[in-house]
């Protein structure tokens, strides 16, 4: 206890923490608001929190090992995310951050059956637990606030909105969306620019519920979802989207990625990669995210993106950077969750609430504080694919708010009329 107490001493410097040990005593580390009170109930935990935090801390809540009376798992993440910021800690947790760096081309090889496997682990879960957080169209990335006290609906309807204006598209184009999750943004892709879709994911469970949308929708002719790896497609495609799924490729898999971008996208074509980054360069992934939620899975730098890219001989036509909205996203997703939390026990357990309360919690207070970000990496064969500049994306963005005001939600109006969600 003494070594946990020092090594938190050294992290809160902002906020107080109170920690009462398994004997029921209480300790004090930092001072000032914010206060947040943990109680470790388990005392053979104390060990590995010292020499493995980054594992230990998800791994003792899951088992109610610790707990939080001051405040809830956010509020403990936050604090400790406030603190740590961008670093990597102190000691062994550098240390070990450091090794992890160095072997994790091995951790984050992904052949096509691993890459499979990974993802059943996240995206085959219950429908049930993703229509009781994520908005009714099922987007499961990082949204586009205006501002922060709008809904989750119309931040999703936006960001798919935002991506279809950095596509340029035109009526009858070929498109290929690589991590069609259940379907979303290829649909709308479809509706709003009568565009023909083909949509590939690894997830069988995305795959039947994304068919299954197109087919009820009455769109199956314009817009078709596959089981398939990216590696596995061929031919050529006059715009090529990927919206949450770079961060499943693996950093030892970047070149084949975009090499593979390059050989199926059409000489006049564009790309677009919408991806979660990291503000403070190369690092690895972290160790409790790798084995409960996203096996094989990895943040990138933008350092580590753009070497594969020049490489592939692709030009870089547009990158923004979405800075607090996928904390926002996250907000959103937690308080879904938490208000939904009876039911999601009755499909899973206990251990697993407090497994997603800690995933959405410690990635929102990541997104705040931790240097993590979106990166939107525009992409096309010709320096001349887009306009000089940027005012096309505005533009249609306008024309199609405009639309929308008159009209509605595209995908919103078919989910009204079908209750909310299809099954």
């Amino acid at each position: 206890m003494f070594l946990l107490l020092g090594l938190l001493r050294q992290i809160i410097r902002k906020g107080a923490l109170t920690v009462i040990g398994p004997d029921g005593r209480s300790s004090f580390v930092g001072h000032g608001a914010p206060s947040v009170t943990i109680r470790i109930v388990d005392p053979s935990v104390i060990p590995r929190l010292v020499f493995n935090p980054d594992l230990a801390l998800g791994e003792a809540y899951m088992d109610g090992a610790l707990t939080v009376e001051n405040g809830d798992i956010y509020d403990f993440l936050d604090l400790c995310f406030v603190n740590l910021g961008w670093s990597s800690g102190h000691g062994l947790r550098r240390v070990r951050a450091t090794l992890k760096r160095l072997v994790r081309r091995i951790a984050q090889h992904n052949p096509i059956p691993v890459a499979r496997a990974n993802v059943a682990h996240h995206y085959d879960l219950s429908d049930t637990l993703y229509d009781l957080f994520l908005d009714a169209d099922r987007q499961y990335s990082c949204a586009y606030f205006a501002s922060a006290d709008e809904t989750l609906e119309r931040a999703q309807e936006q960001k798919k909105r935002h991506l279809a204006a950095k596509l340029l598209l035109q009526p009858g184009q070929r498109i290929l969306d690589i991590g069609s999750g259940w379907g979303g943004l290829g649909l709308y892709l479809t509706q709003t620019a009568d565009v023909d879709v083909t949509g590939l994911t690894l997830s069988t469970e995305q795959n039947a519920y994304a068919q299954r949308r197109s087919h009820d929708m009455g769109v199956a002719d314009n817009v078709r979802f596959l089981l398939k790896d990216y590696r596995q497609e061929h031919g050529r495609y006059d715009r090529i989207v990927s919206v949450g799924m770079f961060e499943h490729v693996g950093v030892g898999h970047y070149p084949e990625y975009f090499e593979k971008i390059r050989d199926l996208l059409d000489e006049d074509g564009i790309a677009l990669i919408h991806t979660i980054g990291r503000a403070d360069g190369p690092g690895a992934a972290n160790g409790w995210i790798n084995k409960y939620i996203f096996p094989g899975g990895y943040v990138p730098a933008l350092s580590e993106i753009l070497p594969a890219i020049e490489r592939a001989g692709l030009y870089v036509t547009d990158i923004e950077v979405l800075r607090l909205h996928y904390a926002e996203t996250l907000k959103a997703w937690r308080q879904r969750f938490n208000m939904n939390r009876q039911r999601v026990a009755e499909v899973y357990d206990e251990r697993f609430c407090r497994m997603w309360e800690f995933y959405l919690a410690g990635c929102e207070a990541a997104f705040r504080h931790g240097g993590l970000l979106n990166f939107q990496i525009q992409l096309s064969k010709r320096i001349d694919a887009v306009p000089l500049t940027r005012d096309y994306i505005v533009d249609w963005e306008h024309s199609r708010s405009v639309e929308v005001a008159a009209t509605g939600f595209p995908n919103q109006r078919y989910l009204e009329r079908s209750g909310g969600h299809v099954k």
